[in-house]
């Protein structure tokens, strides 16, 4: 995961090359631990806020900043343990784990792999859910295949923006609309300037907004 990733003005995530944005949800609560910079909050940071789906990563991106931050960028690549809760009480919600981005000049051992929970806190999920679950295992199909044909260890540590190769059109025409779930699929992308689009997960010079 990667803390306050680069935003155009709207609050839309800057893409990355061959970046392709499937869908946006609003109305979600975000929920993770072990965050440095959340002081007064013991490391754990809660914020509502609005999701974006890309064949890269997901990206939340809080209505309200806490602490200074803003958005939070979890590779697709870097989640696991991720499973679909229907609690009784309470809303339907995403769990899982992501591991860090880790800058190149520093350990991975300095970094914690941090829990998440992204809750459903309006509306139905029946558009989510299926559309999340079947591009992070196409994603993940796609590494492996490629892991093996490099010959690269598929447990050692991969560039998130491999991920960037991931078919995802098909996918995305085959989508099941649930009228319930106000998620918004991209039939086009939201911006096309190749001149905008990032080319890694590392700090950016003028940081933050664009």
């Amino acid at each position: 995961m990667a803390l306050n990733p680069q935003l155009f003005p709207n609050g839309m995530p800057v893409p990355f090359i061959n970046e392709v944005f499937v869908l946006a949800r609003d109305g979600v609560e975000f929920d993770v631990d072990k965050i440095p910079t959340a002081g007064s909050h013991g490391g754990h940071l809660k914020a509502k806020g609005i999701i974006y789906l890309s064949n890269i990563r997901m990206v939340f991106v809080a209505k309200n900043p806490v602490d200074g931050l803003y958005a939070f960028d979890m590779p697709l690549l870097y989640i696991n343990r991720e499973k679909f809760n229907q609690p009784i009480f309470h809303c339907n919600n995403i769990s899982g784990l992501v591991d860090p981005v880790v800058p190149d000049d520093q350990h991975r051992a300095l970094y914690s792999t941090h829990s998440f929970k992204i809750l459903f806190k309006e509306g139905g999920c029946g558009t989510f859910i299926p559309l999340f679950f079947t591009l992070i295992a196409s994603v993940r199909q796609y590494n492996q295949q490629y892991s093996q044909r490099a010959n690269v260890p598929t447990e050692s540590r991969v560039d998130p923006l491999q991920a960037s190769q991931t078919p995802v059109d098909e996918m995305m025409r085959h989508a099941y609309v649930d009228p319930n779930d106000p998620t918004r699929i991209f039939l086009q992308q939201p911006n096309a300037d190749s001149q905008l689009r990032r080319r890694t997960y590392q700090p950016q010079a003028d940081g933050g907004h664009v």
